[in-house]
């Protein structure tokens, strides 16, 4: 095939394992053959209206089947995905589409009404498209189950962009990491190798496929491996477990805090997890009573470590040391090289903290339409991840914090990541988060934001004082935060990840200005 990109992976599976299931949506199985139908059908649509070689085509909205249709339909094209995160505003969906020049947006019908809104602002998008009838919206699978499965076999080679995934934008705007057909392919390499993917797995595709560990992380790798994809369209914990059990789930891939809501619904000791070999966490370093919780049931919790610049291939923990390594990120995978370097770019050595810097065929073109944003992350061959990390002497990466999290009190370096976890420990706190406040002596000290354990009164510790001394027993005397507020939730991500400069803004900015 002239194909070499991931378009050209349904039409290789109808070839061999047609009959096998591939997605599992909302109670209907597709096999292999039928989805690679499905492919060529959303792609007839594309091209009847317009889309060629290098355009790109937006998927906006939660999980759903039209989204794996419009990226692989896209892959057959040369055309470029764009995943617009199903949370955004509609000033910040209009950034994203406006700034990856998108001109074919496909929508969840929930998407319908924002559709709507920025259809007369952008003039480039020239067709709209609900996933599922809506009113006033173009039908999508109408279109689809009306269009001819046409084969198709455009030239497309592992250097041509795929997809134009924008980071959370957590602080300022987001960018977008152009990734190309070769990263997407040796990402999933080092995923099925890390994860030993077989056949007859079912993954969950729980987290949003806008983030690219739920797309990338167990999702893609199942579909290249011959497996099958079991999808939801969000999380919610109850609902999620019962479809673990009920499908006979094998793996999936989830952040923290979803670990931890499922492990704290009733019957979670009790439900049926005997098809669940393995969960790959990441996103922020697990808490290690939410790991615990997880093990207890018999369930490999395998760590891993990588970004949507990496797409996301990094680092994973090897299940068989998954006890024996708690807390660690792993080894570099079978294709990336990892190292943690010094700022003069000097191997740092075993328990010396230094930025995490990452190389391979996996590593992101760059961002879109940003050569200087690119130059300064990419160097030399290496991506620069901003992550402040460490090795042991037997090679495991330890991730310590987001550099710019790191707060830097009487000259002592603290990691609120550490701070969390062991806040996390403590009977009374549900939730944590740790940040820096300006301090006259110290420069800065840390703030703790917690959210009560469910029982817990917080009018019994108003001041957190409690909660700073039995942090005392299990840290050093200039990590323990200097206060601690409670809060009835945290800002999140749709990922999960807490929104700390939202929290910043919260309790430093607003003091400031007071």
């Amino acid at each position: 095939m002239r194909n070499q990109g991931i378009g050209s992976w349904p039409e290789r599976r109808l070839r061999i394992s047609p009959h096998r299931p591939a997605l599992w949506f909302e109670g209907r199985t597709a096999t292999h053959g039928e989805f690679a139908l499905d492919v060529r059908r959303a792609a007839s649509v594309l091209q009847e209206l317009g889309v060629q070689k290098g355009d790109r085509v937006a998927w906006f909205g939660a999980n759903h089947p039209a989204a794996l249709h419009t990226l692989y339909a896209c892959g057959q094209l040369g055309a470029v995905w764009v995943p617009v995160n199903a949370r955004l505003s509609a000033a910040e969906a209009r950034y994203v589409l406006e700034h990856s020049g998108t001109t074919l947006v496909v929508h969840g019908a929930e998407h319908a009404g924002t559709a709507a809104a920025l259809r007369a602002e952008l003039p480039q998008v020239r067709s709209w498209l609900s996933a599922e009838p809506a009113e006033g919206a173009d039908d999508w699978q109408a279109r689809v189950a009306a269009a001819e499965p046409v084969a198709r076999d455009e030239a497309v080679t592992h250097d041509d962009p795929c997809l134009i995934m924008y980071t959370s934008g957590t602080t300022g705007r987001p960018k977008g990491a152009l990734l190309t057909h070769g990263n997407m392919t040796w990402s999933c390499l080092n995923q099925v190798l890390g994860f030993d993917f077989t056949p007859d797995e079912r993954t969950l595709g729980l987290a949003p496929l806008f983030h690219i560990g739920g797309l990338n992380g167990t999702l893609n790798p199942t579909l290249l491996r011959g497996g099958c994809v079991v999808l939801v369209r969000g999380f919610d914990p109850a609902g999620t477990l019962q479809v673990i059990a009920e499908q006979r789930v094998t793996s999936f891939f989830a952040v923290a805090t979803m670990l931890d809501a499922m492990s704290k619904q009733p019957g979670f000791a009790t439900l049926d997890l005997s098809a669940l070999r393995t969960i790959g966490a990441a996103g922020a370093p697990l808490p290690l009573p939410v790991l615990r919780t997880w093990l207890d049931r018999g369930v490999t919790v395998q760590q891993a470590y990588g970004m949507t610049e990496s797409a996301p291939a990094g680092t994973v923990l090897d299940s068989a040391d998954a006890v024996a390594k708690v807390g660690s990120a792993g080894k570099q995978q079978f294709f990336v090289d990892v190292r943690v370097v010094r700022p003069d770019g000097t191997e740092c050595d075993p328990g010396e903290v230094g930025e995490v810097v990452l190389s391979g065929a996996n590593i992101m073109a760059g961002y879109w339409e940003a050569p200087e944003a690119t130059a300064e992350v990419i160097r030399d061959g290496w991506y620069h991840s901003g992550d402040a990390g460490s090795v042991d002497e037997d090679g495991y990466l330890y991730i310590r914090d987001r550099y710019k999290d790191m707060i830097i009190s009487g000259g002592e370096n603290v990691y609120p990541a550490e701070v969390e976890s062991a806040l996390r420990e403590l009977p009374q706190v549900g939730e944590a988060a740790v940040i820096g406040v300006p301090h006259e002596h110290w420069g800065e000290v840390g703030l703790a934001v917690l959210v009560p354990a469910p029982g817990f009164d917080p009018a019994t510790d108003p001041d957190g004082e409690g909660v700073r001394t039995a942090l005392r027993d299990r840290l050093a005397g200039f990590k323990v935060p200097k206060e601690v507020r409670w809060a009835a939730e945290l800002p999140k991500t749709a990922t999960g990840k807490i929104r700390k400069p939202d929290l910043r803004h919260a309790y430093v900015l607003t003091e400031e200005d007071a």
